[in-house]
């Protein structure tokens, strides 16, 4: 059975029963370039519930953070537009706000952690300043009060001495704590969805932790649905409910987080796990997927992961597969989808 992009096929959907906090349909997003038309996202589909985590998992290039940047409304326009799609928070279509309605859902109801937070963060203005910014514009509040709410959520997110190191400048703290500081900006506002692209980039793995540890908990607290952007899959598999793979400006792959790690429906999924390394494989050759994603501006013909896949067959090569229906709850973009499962395909 195939996929329709058009309607809800999140895998979850049908188990939570309700209408969701934030749905993706059919989202398409296309950059005007001087060497063609680049189309960075070609109908994604997802949906985000109450309480619930989204991981979208995908190699850079593949889409993942222009179809967030198109829900925060942050993509420069032009060069890029959305010729097709909706982007529905609460059952409205945000791409029909104006720019002042969305700008009341931008950052209050809907925030996003960037994965580069000594970028993100301004280095000449202190921590204290920045975080209490968002009370002040969008609370109306004043600045010692304001102060007040920064040094709470500084502490919120384990900053340690957090009411002495409210006026230190970004450059003063470690890596792990500025993406704290990034954490704690964006749930200033108590925002209803987070989107953390890239939260843990750039940081040893035993910070790593604690910052999947922290995005989970604050989770947990408020109830909010929460979108991980990674291109790590080791990375979620205790955070996430689901997972959407996403390959070259396509969802590939979307299941429940256990089904995707116990048995992968698409090449390039079960190329992503495999290149994990392994407690249990110590002094074996890690694999790798062979090639490179593909150019944009060229797309190959058919399935756009066929020059890479050890698995091809003839009709991959002309045939764009649709998002096949494996179940209520999951799909593959996979001519061959069955023996990818069976693991008869070779």
């Amino acid at each position: 059975m195939v996929m329709n992009p058009s309607i809800d096929t999140h895998p979850l959907s049908d188990e939570v029963g309700h209408e969701p906090l934030l749905a993706v349909d059919n989202l398409h997003v296309e950059f005007v370039t001087r060497q063609g038309l680049v189309r960075a996202v070609n109908g994604v589909s997802y949906t985000v519930h109450a309480g619930e985590s989204l991981a979208v998992l995908g190699e850079s290039g593949s889409g993942k953070s222009v179809t967030a940047q198109a829900i925060m409304g942050i993509l420069d326009m032009p060069p890029a537009r959305i010729p097709k799609g909706q982007i529905r928070f609460r059952g409205t279509d945000m791409l029909k706000l104006s720019d002042h309605e969305r700008g009341n859902i931008r950052g209050q109801r809907i925030a996003m952690i960037f994965q580069d937070a000594l970028s993100a963060l301004n280095p000449v203005f202190t921590v204290g300043w920045q975080i209490s910014e968002m009370f002040r514009v969008h609370r109306g509040m004043p600045k010692r009060e304001a102060v007040k709410k920064a040094i709470e959520l500084m502490d919120k997110v384990r900053i340690p001495a957090a009411k002495q190191r409210v006026n230190d400048y970004p450059h003063q703290f470690s890596g792990g704590m500025r993406q704290r500081i990034m954490i704690a900006m964006a749930i200033a506002l108590d925002p209803e969805v987070l989107i953390a692209d890239e939260p843990t980039t750039a940081l040893d793995v035993t910070v790593q932790a604690q910052i999947m540890d922290l995005l989970a908990e604050l989770q947990r607290e408020s109830n909010m649905g929460l979108i991980l952007i990674t291109h790590d899959l080791g990375v979620v598999a205790d955070v996430a409910d689901k997972i959407a793979v996403m390959y070259a400006g396509r969802i590939v792959e979307n299941a429940p987080v256990h089904d995707v790690y116990r048995n992968p429906a698409h090449p390039y999924s079960k190329g992503l796990l495999e290149s994990i390394p392994r407690v249990d494989q110590k002094g074996q050759e890690l694999y790798a997927i062979k090639g490179l994603p593909p150019n944009l501006l060229n797309m190959p013909s058919g399935c756009a992961f066929h020059p890479r896949c050890p698995y091809r067959r003839d009709n991959c090569v002309t045939d764009v597969p649709p998002l096949y229906e494996i179940s209520g709850t999951r799909g593959s973009a996979c001519h061959y989808y069955q023996e990818v499962l069976d693991g008869t395909l070779g």
